[in-house]
């Protein structure tokens, strides 16, 4: 054994003959094909601005265009253009770093490894709909009584898990390494 196993702890040491990364972007990989079938059957089967009650006063299916950010965030915009190539920018510069990061620390499985990637399958997910249509397909309403969360897909849901896997990591004791 050299010197740098010995000081390295051992879940590095063991991670160097088995690369997890393949396995962190497929999970992405799966949200994108889900996300994507997701949408097209939305697209096929329910017109834009209709929707479908699936549970009375819970669950709807409702095809939104979403010109915006999350929740419709600046999509009344007076520069629909500028929005939209913000969001793109930002779009690719945050799947840029957020494969980096998966690269740098995916040769192991952890909480934050994978909600990485959630996070990257959810990001391409919304980012191909704004490069290809203009908008983002949003489709599953909540209502709570007369309370109910905007539209989302797929995408936002895999964004929103792995955003929350992260801040329950940042939460969570740490094992020590000694």
């Amino acid at each position: 054994m050299s010197t740098s196993e010995t000081t390295m702890p051992d879940h590095f040491v063991e991670a160097r003959g088995t690369d997890r990364r393949p396995i962190l972007f497929a999970i992405a990989a799966l949200i994108i094909l889900l996300d994507r079938l997701s949408k097209l059957w939305i697209i096929a089967n329910i017109r834009s601005g209709y929707g479908k009650v699936i549970i009375p006063n819970f669950f709807r299916l409702d095809h939104v265009l979403n010109t915006g950010a999350a929740f419709s965030i600046f999509a009344d915009s007076l520069s629909p253009l500028a929005v939209r190539y913000s969001l793109i920018g930002f779009s690719i510069f945050a799947i840029l770093v957020v494969v980096v990061m998966i690269w740098r620390a995916g040769r192991v499985i952890t909480l934050s490894t994978v909600a990485l990637a959630l996070i990257l399958g959810g990001a391409i997910g919304n980012l191909y709909d704004r490069m290809v249509y203009l908008h983002v397909v949003d489709f599953l309403e909540f209502h709570i009584k007369t309370h109910f969360w905007p539209s989302f897909n797929v995408a936002d849901s895999a964004i929103v898990v792995g955003a929350c896997l992260l801040f329950l990591e940042i939460l969570l004791p740490q094992r020590s390494e000694t």
